[in-house]
């Protein structure tokens, strides 16, 4: 197999700039992890924008439709948690598997993946297109809210199945290289969607306005080039691919591993989503106003953390690939480097939240009590994202890449569902207290974790190398499966 991009990363200590000078550690790290970091960040705020643009553009329609499309998106959210769960599984392994160069296994459990992220794209799909009322009954107690959201999911139903199978293909290829055509895909795919959109929604170039429906007929579009770009990627030559027998029969010992490390993720995801979910279903319950600030909220807080998102994801499958090579050392220091970098992004985020802030509440087209809602969410979301960033980049980031997926798990546990949803439930139903002060208490989440956050890491349980390609010979990878 000929030299291609997706060769495992080498040890740089031995790179030169122009001049003959050794570069500085910084200039290492940033060179390393700026290159993964960078286009899955932004491949994360085209995501972001994407599942935004149904409820932007939809808000020149009317609050309504923008509160219905956004209650609606809750269940794209919870979805899309279980396939976090099962792409951060299979980047546990990938990552560190071609850290030591070994396809043949990285082949296997893209395999077992993609048969699982298959059946529950099934799943969701038949729910909607079955009991869409019910599900947004749980949402809201608004009749209008429930109608308009119920047709938004029995029409959007089908792209389920595209994002699922678009999601694990696009995970393989920021595991192994092409990480800069997996967010062109998402790039693409997002301009697609709000092109559709447009057309859609307000009936432009000669299409009926659809309204609500042409969101959700929009997101089959996108969905569905999203998923047909990776799948032909993988049918060019020295490719990694779905192999049909191997989704019909896994190596064993790969399948246990891999659902080694995925339950305790899967069951983050879903503590962490169901709690954020909780939090969206009681501002919900509140009034029509909270619930369109709450959107605009949530909308900048995800087009704005995505940086924070990528640094976590990025340096995770960095330190992955470290770890894959037995370079303990240098995946400590980087991960170090990592918190750091962490901390000054989560502020800066923060700031620029409070610097858009004005702007926002001009250009929304809200009712004066929701806008004044709008104003303290977002003051309150400035330090919110400084949580987040730690948190994204240790919890979904560094102890992941080690195989540690547990402690995010009873983090989230403790904090979400035994601390937050409570306080959230009581202040809200039982002390009645202002909008502003739930969604406070809603958004601590993040802060309060911390200590024992820093706790944890400071442990290095994590620091580990979780693959079996040194001590198994069943899963060695063949000569015809090592990359050049």
């Amino acid at each position: 197999m000929s030299k291609n991009p997706t060769s495992p990363p080498r040890d740089r200590t031995e790179l030169q700039d122009r001049n003959g000078r050794q570069p500085t550690q910084w200039h290492l790290f940033l060179s390393s992890v700026l290159p993964l970091a960078g286009p899955i960040a932004f491949q994360q705020f085209m995501l972001a924008l994407s599942s935004s643009a149904d409820s932007l553009m939809l808000a020149r329609i009317g609050q309504e439709e923008l509160a219905a499309a956004s209650l609606a998106a809750q269940y794209q959210f919870f979805f899309s948690l279980f396939l976090a769960a099962l792409t951060l599984g299979m980047s546990i392994l990938v990552a560190q598997y071609w850290g030591a160069g070994n396809t043949h296994a990285i082949e296997s459990i893209l395999a077992c993946v993609m048969r699982y992220a298959v059946l529950l794209s099934l799943i969701f799909c038949a729910a909607l297109v079955t009991i869409p009322r019910t599900l947004m009954q749980v949402m809201t107690n608004d009749p209008t809210l429930i109608t308009l959201g119920a047709q938004y999911l029995r029409v959007s139903a089908v792209s389920y199945v595209f994002l699922g199978i678009s999601q694990i293909y696009l995970c393989l290829m920021k595991n192994t290289g092409f990480v800069v055509m997996s967010t062109a895909v998402s790039s693409v795919g997002v301009l697609i969607h709000i092109i559709v959109n447009a057309m859609l929604i307000y009936g432009h170039f000669g299409f009926p306005a659809l309204g609500i429906l042409g969101a959700a007929l929009s997101s089959i579009v996108s969905r569905a080039f999203e998923c047909i770009w990776p799948l032909l990627h993988s049918l060019r030559r020295g490719r990694i691919r779905v192999q049909p027998t191997l989704m019909l029969r896994t190596q064993r010992v790969l399948e246990r591993d891999y659902w080694r490390y995925c339950l305790p993720v899967l069951g983050n995801e879903i503590v962490w989503g169901g709690g954020f979910m909780m939090y969206t279903v009681i501002m919900g319950h509140l009034n029509t106003d909270a619930i369109a600030a709450n959107s605009i909220a949530n909308i900048v807080k995800d087009l704005l953390v995505c940086f924070c998102l990528g640094l976590g994801n990025g340096g995770g499958i960095y330190i992955g690939n470290l770890l894959g090579q037995n370079r303990l050392s240098n995946a400590k220091e980087t991960a170090r480097r990592l918190c750091h970098l962490a901390i000054a992004v989560g502020a800066l985020t923060g700031g620029i939240i409070l610097l858009l802030r004005p702007f926002i509440l001009h250009a929304t087209n809200l009712s004066p009590r929701a806008n004044e809602y709008l104003s303290g969410m977002l003051i309150i979301c400035s330090y919110y994202v400084i949580g987040k960033s730690i948190n994204s980049t240790t919890v979904a980031g560094i102890f992941p890449a080690g195989g540690d997926a547990r402690f995010g798990l009873l983090c989230d546990s403790v904090t979400m569902w035994i601390i937050v949803i409570p306080l959230g439930i009581m202040a809200a139903f039982t002390w009645k207290l202002p909008v502003l002060w739930v969604y406070a208490l809603l958004n601590v989440d993040e802060i309060i974790k911390l200590p024992a956050v820093f706790a944890h890491y400071r442990r290095y349980r994590w620091l580990r190398n979780v693959t079996r390609a040194t001590t198994d010979s069943s899963i060695r990878c063949p000569a015809r499966h090592r990359p050049q």
